[in-house]
């Protein structure tokens, strides 16, 4: 047995290496930022960005292949790499960071069009378009983006382009307080209200937080106005959930010929986690009624093989395949590869759903005051080296995969094939390619990590 005296200076020891390990860590974190937010500004074109660009950067995609006159709204492209930027230069002061970000906003503000939103890309060289997206989270992370922004820069351009953005969104807003898939009218499942790809959720997201910036009133009433729509737009037991839009009786409709009307598992999903956080806006507590519902009807549903079928059939809750033609299939195997492999048929929502559930209960629990001082309280200290050993693993190697000029390449990086004006064929093809999305989550992940140092330091 071992001296109390040797097991303390172990001990001793021990800590010490570890808190010396950490610091460098830290320090090699903000090298790291300092370095990729560098390159990744160095690659942007006239301030934005697309997907991805080959290390050569002679070959640049969005949602299809793009030229050096075209930049992306819909994440992971301008406004989200934009955000990136802006936590960098919140968490550090980094003065390129803040241009970055600020070149950014101009993209798109130059890339707005009259009617005050966007749609997914931005073409330089061409007239800007006459409709508006709400689709994918494009012209509502845009938006979310400049406002953003406008807290931390006085810039005279802002200011116009997020107001032309509010005053649309609010007067697109259809009368039953959804929001459609785009505007201005078409005369078909565009004008619907959708919850497909978190459309609504994502428009409600935009007007909490302008309310939180800019504290008009009319900005909280678009908000509730919302809330009542999730309300009233839940289907009847045995079938609680949403479906992915609703026609203007209120009904679940056809959206494209393989999106029928039905009760959707991913939606009913978003709209219990969106239905809490109204609750937290408002402190009204009956925007919690309809959660517990939904989350029994997403539990009983559940398919053998644990997933969740996209569609479950109103009425009987099997689970709906379409391909191209409205042709319904009895299996998922027998779908188009284009369909089965590139839509989402099957969704696994297993952990999503757990954490929704753990998050509803909290809040039942405490109550509206009582969760968001609990959220806005600094963490305790073993409660924060919990996490950063957890964390400490990936920032190591985040840090280490940087290159010398400051890229994250993603090796043989597989992506479909696409041929213009053909269905994909199942082909991929294989290159190394650089990253939105994985600059903006390993930025994410830096920043989380510094963040908690910096806590652990106070």
């Amino acid at each position: 047995m071992k001296p109390i005296g040797i097991i303390l200076i172990l001990f001793t020891t021990t800590v010490f290496a570890d808190t010396n390990q950490r610091r460098h860590t830290y320090h090699q974190a903000l090298k790291t930022l300092d370095k990729a937010v560098s390159y990744f500004y160095s690659i942007n074109t006239r301030g934005g960005y697309v997907y991805y660009v080959t290390p050569d950067l002679k070959q640049r995609w969005g949602e299809s292949p793009a030229d050096e006159y075209t930049i992306e709204v819909q994440p992971p492209g301008t406004p989200a790499v934009g955000l990136s930027f802006l936590r960098v230069y919140n968490l550090t002061g980094n003065p390129l960071a803040l241009q970055a970000a600020t070149d950014a906003a101009y993209a798109l503000i130059r890339g707005q069009n009259d009617l005050g939103g966007w749609e997914h890309t931005i073409r330089f060289n061409q007239p800007r378009g006459n409709r508006v997206s709400f689709d994918d989270d494009q012209t509502q992370t845009a938006i979310r983006f400049l406002m953003a922004l406008d807290q931390h820069v006085d810039d005279d351009s802002l200011k116009p382009a997020i107001e032309n953005t509010l005053i649309l969104m609010m007067t697109s807003q259809l009368k039953n307080g959804g929001w459609p898939h785009r505007v201005p009218e078409q005369g078909n499942y565009h004008d619907y209200a959708t919850y497909n790809d978190e459309g609504i959720n994502d428009c409600i997201q935009v007007m909490i937080d302008a309310y939180t910036y800019y504290k008009k009133e009319e900005y909280k009433i678009s908000v509730e106005r919302a809330g009542r729509f999730i309300m009233m737009s839940q289907l009847p037991p045995p079938q609680p959930g949403w479906a992915q839009q609703y026609n203007e009786y209120l009904q679940p409709a056809w959206a494209r010929s393989f999106e029928p009307p039905s009760v959707c598992s991913t939606v009913t999903l978003n709209n219990i986690n969106t239905l809490v956080d109204l609750y937290l806006f408002t402190n009204q507590r009956g925007y919690l009624d309809p959660v517990p519902d939904a989350v029994r009807w997403l539990e009983e549903t559940r398919l053998p093989n644990g997933k969740w079928a996209r569609f479950a059939e109103l009425g009987t809750n099997q689970p709906l395949y379409y391909d191209r033609g409205r042709i319904r299939v009895n299996s998922i195997d027998e779908l188009h590869i284009e369909r089965r492999t590139g839509y989402g048929y099957q969704v696994d929502l297993g952990d999503r759903l757990q954490i929704a559930k753990t998050r509803f209960e909290h809040v039942r629990e405490q109550g509206a005051g009582v969760y968001l001082k609990k959220q806005n309280e600094s963490l305790d200290n073993d409660k924060i080296l919990d996490r950063l050993t957890e964390r400490e693993p990936q920032v190591r190697h985040i840090i280490e995969t940087l290159d010398d000029q400051g890229r994250w390449i993603s090796k043989k990086d597989r992506y479909k094939k696409r041929i213009p004006g053909q269905r994909w064929n199942g082909e991929y093809e294989v290159q190394d390619r650089i990253s939105s999305a994985v600059f903006n989550r390993n930025v994410s992940m830096l920043c989380e990590y510094i963040e908690m140092v910096q806590q652990l330091d106070r």
